[in-house]
């Protein structure tokens, strides 16, 4: 009877969500290795097929690295990061945003990106409920903060991230969590040949690239999740907020004209609102 009250009592609104937000701090530390260590190993993987299907000698790094070897360690002094050391957000607060051991500063990106998953888990956790509505939607929230950064670090969105989750949005509309399947799947191609078009339209009239092939496997993806009915805000979203940010940049001089902008980051958010808000956009917009 006990262990039942404790049960109903983490289903409450505030202790679901108090609960959610410390499990976002710990899958916010576990995302920012992802974040890290996926480009490194998609590179090192490309180096090897090549020189595997060139056929010559690879001289490439024999030592296993992946998502969780080798250990954690500071960049600078290779000393290892003892556990109390790996604590989100108050381990980079007790160290004063140092290394225990050689006292080189600590990117404060670590703790903004654990804190940021926190709290966006918390809010899809209260918007959502407790069920399983929420449990989807804190997978499609994390997947999504660790596309955007990647995207932003090396313009690259890992296949090995964007189909599974692709596929795992048609399964979940079997079971009708966000949308039914038909309007998954129509979501899914409908979002990948509506940019794939503006890539090659663009190409076509301008003879320059204007997006990467990512980008129509990542609004492909959110189709799946999502429907097809969110894809046209998706993209009006992504434009208006991607437009806004690259002015604000360009503006205070932080980003060249020239420069290529990566448009993953402004579809995660858009498709992130939509996530919440999209079905009550979609009314104000229509309606």
């Amino acid at each position: 009877m006990q262990l039942f009250n404790e049960l109903t009592l983490l289903t409450t609104p505030y202790a679901f969500t108090a609960l959610i937000g410390v499990v976002g701090l710990l899958v916010g530390s576990f995302l920012n290795v992802v974040i890290y260590r996926l480009p490194i190993m998609m590179k090192r993987q490309w180096r090897n097929d090549c020189l595997e299907y060139l056929e010559l000698e690879n001289d490439a790094p024999t030592d296993v690295f992946n998502l969780a070897l080798p250990a954690s360690s500071c960049p600078n002094c290779q000393a290892k990061i003892r556990p109390w050391q790996n604590i989100p957000v108050l381990s980079y607060l007790w160290l004063r945003g140092k290394c225990a051991n050689c006292k080189t500063p600590i990117s404060g990106r670590y703790p903004v990106v654990e804190f940021l998953t926190a709290i966006l888990s918390m809010i899809v956790a209260w918007h959502f409920g407790y069920g399983e509505q929420a449990a989807a939607g804190l997978a499609l929230t994390w997947v999504l903060i660790a596309l955007s950064l990647i995207d932003l670090d090396t313009q690259l969105l890992p296949d090995v991230i964007v189909l599974p989750m692709l596929w795992l949005g048609l399964i979940a509309s079997l079971f009708t969590v966000f949308t039914d399947s038909s309007t998954s799947i129509i979501g899914a191609a409908g979002g990948y040949l509506a940019l794939w078009s503006v890539y090659h339209g663009f190409k076509l009239f301008t003879g320059k690239e204007g997006m990467g092939h990512g980008d129509f496997k990542l609004l492909g993806m959110l189709g799946a999740w999502l429907g097809w009915q969110y894809l046209g805000l998706i993209i009006l979203l992504s434009s208006v907020v991607g437009a806004f940010i690259g002015i604000t940049l360009i503006s205070l001089n932080k980003q060249s004209r020239d420069k290529q902008i990566p448009f993953g980051p402004y579809l995660a958010i858009a498709g992130w609102i939509a996530l919440l808000w999209g079905n009550h956009l979609n009314q104000w917009y229509f309606g």
